[in-house]
């Protein structure tokens, strides 16, 4: 079944007045399957971030259409989506619990089903033990993982997660490696940004790549790599071989 369908995507930014507009995206298309975890790279300014903005309304194509779960995106398909932004806002003077009732709260789920789900929310990102503590205490690591939690906290169908190991020590890194392999067991759809091919190798099923604008790969991460040992290998010649193209 087919989570997401992004068909033609455009979109021009204007950043001058007198300055003809800066086309960004340029007729994306690509699909979503249910279950799967998939890897979303490409270099700075590709265009990953205004696709993800488009995803979620916070900004509009041009032209173009999206579709989740088969329907147009509206007030209710968006909120079968969780996310995780890569700079997330946290209200520092909140628990940890008092930060997940609050998206639960705006979230509109039932009242009295959140001490059961905060419960399995905290086992799940290992954080129980801080469950109490404000937010303000908390390391970079546990702000990752109560920033996970957040985007789970309601209970999506579809996760965006965008750069989610960015800037973490390693042992933080590995944390939130073990989280979303969990994810993964559970057959959630994810959808993951990332600059760290290492981590798109090891968790991803499907890879897509987007270049200046454009979706230059759509498809599973071992067809991608197939003639190469690793990720990292293989998109080191594609670029290679995409700027020689484009020279």
């Amino acid at each position: 079944m087919s989570v997401l369908e992004v068909t033609n995507l455009n979109k021009k930014f204007r950043s001058d007045f007198y300055k003809k507009p800066t086309h960004i995206l340029k007729d994306v298309s690509f699909q979503i399957q249910e279950g799967r975890f998939v890897g979303f790279i490409g270099p700075n300014g590709a265009g990953k971030s205004t696709t993800i903005k488009c995803l979620l309304e916070f900004i509009f194509p041009d032209t173009g259409e999206i579709k989740l779960f088969g329907a147009p995106l509206s007030l209710d398909q968006r909120a079968r989506i969780g996310y995780l932004p890569e700079r997330p806002f946290f209200q520092e003077f909140l628990t940890g619990t008092e930060f997940l009732k609050l998206h639960w709260d705006l979230g509109g789920m039932p009242r009295e089903k959140f001490a059961a789900k905060v419960k399995d929310i905290f086992e799940l990102v290992k954080l129980t033990h801080a469950k109490d503590k404000k937010l303000k205490a908390y390391s970079k690591g546990m702000l990752q993982r109560i920033g996970i939690a957040q985007a789970l906290i309601c209970e999506p169908d579809f996760l965006i997660l965008d750069e989610p190991m960015s800037g973490l020590d390693p042992d933080g890194r590995i944390l939130v490696k073990q989280i979303l392999r969990e994810l993964k067991k559970k057959n959630m759809t994810v959808l993951m940004s990332s600059h760290l091919l290492e981590d798109v190798e090891e968790l991803c099923d499907d890879l897509l790549i987007i270049h200046s604008g454009r979706i230059e790969h759509s498809g599973t991460v071992n067809d991608f790599k197939v003639n190469y040992t690793t990720l990292e290998e293989a998109y080191t010649h594609f670029k290679l071989d995409w700027d020689r193209l484009q020279s």
